[in-house]
């Protein structure tokens, strides 16, 4: 019986590596883009590699990244990193129902390893997801964020001075580019964005507050003020359904 529960556990991760090939090969281009802009924003590898070993979330890494060129403290980068993660809790919630029973340990364990595109995976996956597939996702992907940030990291020490200075422009770059879809799909993120560096704009040129602490208090406020007139708005056209 102890084998074979062995040899079905090694056949659900061999599954959960191939399912993860396609997130690693998705992570390299991310992953080495971030190696290369921590090189520029002061970062050592050792720095770089383990910080994708322990925070393993690619906005939340991006958004550091800014932060630290702002100088800004580290309760604000942890603060901000939570705020940009909760939507984790809600991923996570989600999963709890899909995956199988286990010891709490390994759900402690594969937990660190949910992302967007891991989450996707196992949640699209057909029927309960096991253990060992988890395990098989999350190695690959994992493995991958982490090699090719160190890889970007020894790429960009080798670019001449003046690239490497100017790296820092793609940092807002990638920004944009992660913003701009979603714009396209929804108008609240177009209000969100707006409001939200209306607020950062007038908390740091009135000098109101630091940096750091004004990308906190914009994305809070800009957030609780978009979804209060969404409830509204959608209570709104309740009432008026049912008048």
């Amino acid at each position: 019986m102890a084998e074979l529960a062995f040899s079905r556990e090694s056949s659900e991760f061999k599954k959960g590596i191939q399912a993860g090939i396609s997130i690693g090969i998705g992570y390299f281009p991310i992953a080495l883009t971030f190696g290369l802009l921590a090189k520029t924003s002061g970062l050592s590898i050792y720095e770089t590699v383990l910080m994708s070993l322990i925070v393993f979330a690619g906005a939340s890494q991006y958004i550091s990244l800014s932060l630290i060129a702002y100088g800004t403290g580290i309760f604000e980068i942890i603060l901000t990193t939570f705020i940009v993660n909760i939507r984790h809790f809600l991923m996570s919630t989600s999963l709890n129902e899909k995956v199988e029973e286990d010891h709490l340990l390994n759900k402690l364990i594969y937990s660190f390893g949910i992302t967007d595109e891991t989450f996707s995976v196992v949640a699209t996956k057909e029927g309960n997801a096991t253990t060992g597939f988890l395990f098989g996702v999350i190695s690959v992907s994992y493995s991958s964020w982490v090699i090719f940030s160190g890889l970007g990291h020894l790429i960009g020490a080798s670019l001449p001075k003046t690239l490497q200075e100017s790296m820092g422009v793609a940092l807002y770059a990638m920004f944009i580019g992660l913003l701009v879809p979603s714009m396209k799909k929804s108008v609240k993120v177009v209000f969100l964005a707006v409001l939200g560096a209306i607020f950062n704009s007038i908390f740091t040129i009135g000098n109101l507050m630091a940096q750091g602490w004004a990308i906190v208090t914009a994305t809070l406020l800009s957030a609780i003020i978009i979804e209060t007139a969404e409830v509204i708005k959608m209570r709104n056209r309740s009432v008026r359904h049912e008048d």
